[in-house]
């Protein structure tokens, strides 16, 4: 079937699908395949769900809010031209509710915070959720398009994403408190320590009055005490002889 005859076709299964009785069974056919392989997938008895097989990722993704996560899902190279998906769960394909899809020119797709991008060079296509909301928390799957002339269900693989709050910074700021908060006793003394130190320098400076006054203390002791003594007893040295020559004339 050539690309212009399928895009033909697509239109037309969608008006079918419509109806009530085509779309429930689809969904129900979806639904079937879709928990047979995911029955598949956990148990690891893929071996009976070949198809299945075909598409593999992880189970589990983890992100923080605010950030950003990476789903990297593995196919098999006969699905190199097919379109990837990806899309909430539950999904049905064909009612047009997926998230983001690439196409065959279109290898790497971006709408909003979800982009999607295939490299067939690897047989992976990874899709990428930025700027995480804990509302972006949930199931999802990764799909592979599949054209409706192979009358078969897409390939889907369940991935469940966790988001969990951002971690929140604490400033620690470094304040005196009471007694018990500044830790055992053995530590005071190393603290009360250079804190006598520092208070002798404050008082020298606070009270220069009482230093000139020890200065001028200790000079008239040793200076001034010293000079009066010997003047004084020069002058008694000086009158000595005069009083003797007195008392000898008379």
């Amino acid at each position: 079937m050539t690309s212009r005859s399928g895009a033909m076709w697509l239109p037309s299964a969608l008006v079918l699908l419509q109806v009530p009785g085509v779309r429930g069974s689809a969904r129900r056919r979806f639904d079937s395949e879709s928990k047979a392989c995911t029955w598949a997938h956990e148990s690891g008895l893929g071996a009976s769900h070949t198809r299945c097989l075909s598409l593999s990722g992880p189970r589990r993704v983890t992100g923080t809010v605010g950030g950003s996560l990476s789903v990297q899902c593995r196919y098999k190279k006969e699905y190199t031209d097919h379109n990837k998906y990806w899309c909430n769960d539950p999904c049905l394909p064909s009612l047009r509710m997926k998230i983001v899809e690439t196409t065959e020119s279109e290898r790497e797709v971006r709408i909003g915070r979800v982009s999607i991008r295939d490299e067939p060079a690897n047989l992976t296509f990874t899709v990428t959720l930025e700027r995480l909301t804990e509302g972006d928390e949930g199931k999802y799957m990764c799909g592979i398009d599949t054209p409706w002339a192979e009358r078969q269900i897409d390939l889907i693989f369940p991935v469940e994403v966790s988001v969990s709050p951002a971690p929140t910074l604490k400033t620690v700021t470094s304040t005196l408190g009471p007694p018990s908060t500044l830790g055992p006793p053995s530590s005071l003394p190393v603290t009360t320590g250079p804190s006598m130190t520092s208070q002798e320098t404050p008082d020298a400076s606070q009270h220069p009055r009482s230093l000139l006054s020890s200065v001028h203390f200790l000079l008239l002791t040793f200076l001034k005490v010293p000079l009066f003594l010997s003047m004084l007893s020069a002058v008694l040295w000086v009158n000595r002889p005069q009083r003797a020559t007195c008392e000898e004339t008379q």
